[in-house]
């Protein structure tokens, strides 16, 4: 699945994508313009997977909805190609309505009752069965037939979402249509780059059937692809008359003496990515160990809340990680909140700080502690944790919103219910807004929030990254940015698409100690983006 392109990172979701629709139909373009549009797409790219396979025989299973009437749009523009073409209706196609009755009428063939219909008997499956807006999971007739077309072997083309999948969120429910390949239209929804989702799409065909961007502008999405085109002209490029002064200072938190590496990793990264001086805050009893494998990078002897008040007092360090191999406790949670509290707010410098790992594990069930810490503090402050992580953190959120459910009372605005909110990018913008921090949800499809709604999905990253230290390095790409005063959000953006592009680079046999090493080549890519 190749990257949208600089016009096309906008991902819409199933009411947005019927917003555009909407707007396009109102400012003169015919809805059933449209459909032909969308269905003679599907037909190209069905004949293509025929060609390659040298298939003949089409199946087209179309649903009660307008999915449907792009499915016998394109069972007629392949039958007028000289396919053989069968189209199988699920529900009465006689109860369509606009413009997919009018679709079912110019098939002008018989149809077969979709349950009739065996899927093992043709070259090719075309699934316009249910599209991007279905939200509940699928039951009766309308699953069996799901499983029978996913026992069938045969391949499968999906028309905008493989049916069974929720666009919004990229759940998957009872079950999913599995597919070789999926088109959708104008642009790609989240359920196409979210798990398990992005799975069950195959490859995503984007494809164009006459809205026009304009639109976008009354629609405002707040979800985008994680692409360079959204952050890239705010990457801090060494300037002419720059110097190591001018590109920041990274301190880096290092744990006890048999936990030194994961912060050298971090600390490494944000000098690949370009902040001009970097130092680990090493406790006293690591000073010797981490001596020993540091030459660019810079030490501290840092033990303790009082001795990071004053380093933090030295007004030329502008950012700060703190949390892999920290150690998870009270300790911790006081280091935390002393560095939040040295960043003043209306301060002249803009202090960054990343939390990763035992930094967020010390505040298991206590969100709104930290909410609050961050609240008072100057800080531009990420956090970066995994699904374990942010289940720990918000786990006192999640409990209290069901509480409150069960008690009848009105959830509070920043609950983090499962319930409340079941996709992994909403989860993450709720997180962001409690907290007033971006999040940076990680994972194969790791979404960063920010507190004003936007987020980025990723795709871009390849499996090679689940090795023991890839978090750590991501922590310090980020720290590195925000040295340099890129803002927040696009800083956890641009780190994210960064790390995923340098371990694709590599490819398998990579450990998180190369990850730092491919970053010049993943920044020249970018330069020459």
């Amino acid at each position: 699945m190749r990257a949208n392109g600089p016009d096309r990172i906008e991902l819409l979701t199933p009411a947005e994508m019927g917003r555009a629709d909407a707007l396009t139909i109102e400012r003169g373009a015919p809805g059933y313009d449209l459909m032909l549009r969308a269905g003679k797409n599907v037909a190209a790219a069905a004949a293509g997977m025929l060609r390659e396979s040298e298939g003949r025989k089409i199946a087209v299973f179309c649903g009660p909805g307008n999915n449907g009437g792009d499915g016998y749009v394109a069972a007629r523009f392949l039958r007028e190609q000289g396919f053989e073409v069968v189209a199988g209706a699920l529900g009465d196609p006689r109860a369509l309505r606009g413009d997919a009755a009018r679709a079912f009428s110019q098939w002008g063939e018989s149809v077969v009752p979709a349950e009739k219909l065996d899927p093992r008997a043709h070259d090719l499956i075309i699934d316009a069965l249910f599209g991007a807006g279905l939200s509940r999971p699928l039951d009766g007739a309308a699953l069996a037939l799901v499983q029978r077309i996913n026992a069938s072997g045969t391949p499968v083309l999906a028309v905008d979402v493989p049916s069974g999948l929720d666009g919004a969120t990229g759940a998957i429910g009872s079950s999913c249509v599995r597919a070789r390949k999926t088109v959708t239209f104008f642009r790609l929804k989240p359920g196409h780059v979210l798990l398990p989702g992005r799975r069950a799409c195959g490859k995503v065909h984007l494809t164009q059937i006459g809205i026009e961007d304009e639109v976008l502008h009354d629609i405002a999405p707040k979800a985008f692809l994680n692409a360079p085109e959204l952050w890239r002209d705010a990457f801090p490029w060494p300037r002419e008359d720059a110097h190591k002064y001018r590109r920041g200072h990274l301190v880096v938190a290092s744990g006890p003496a048999i936990r030194t590496g994961a912060a050298r990793l971090a600390a490494r990264a944000g000098l690949r990515i370009g902040s001009g001086l970097v130092t680990v805050a090493s406790p006293a009893e690591a000073l010797a160990v981490n001596a020993a494998h540091l030459t660019a990078i810079m030490l501290r002897a840092v033990d303790g809340p009082a001795q990071w008040r004053e380093l933090l007092g030295d007004k030329r360090f502008s950012s700060v990680v703190l949390g892999p191999a920290f150690g998870v406790g009270a300790a911790t949670r006081d280091v935390v909140e002393t560095i939040l509290a040295s960043a003043e707010k209306g301060a002249d410098r803009a202090f960054g700080l990343v939390l990763d790992a035992d930094a967020l594990t010390s505040f298991e069930g206590e969100a709104a502690k930290l909410a609050e810490r961050i609240g008072q503090s100057g800080a531009r402050v990420v956090l970066t944790p995994h699904e374990g992580e942010f289940s720990r953190l918000f786990s006192s959120v999640e409990k209290e919103s069901h509480q409150e459910r069960a008690a009848g009372v009105a959830l509070p605005g920043h609950s983090l219910s499962p319930a409340e909110f079941p996709g992994k990018a909403e989860r993450a913008r709720a997180a962001a807004r409690l907290t007033g921090a971006v999040v940076v949800l990680k994972g194969p499809d790791t979404v960063v929030a920010s507190p004003d709604g936007r987020a980025t999905i990723a795709r871009n990253a390849p499996p090679t990254l689940a090795t023991a230290g890839s978090g750590d390095v991501l922590a310090g790409l980020i720290g590195g940015l925000l040295a340099q005063g890129m803002k927040s959000f696009d800083a956890a953006a641009c780190a994210v698409w960064l790390h995923g592009e340098a371990a694709s680079l590599f490819g398998p046999g990579l450990i998180a100690e190369d990850l730092p090493e491919l970053l010049p080549r993943a920044l020249a890519n970018l330069a020459s983006r």
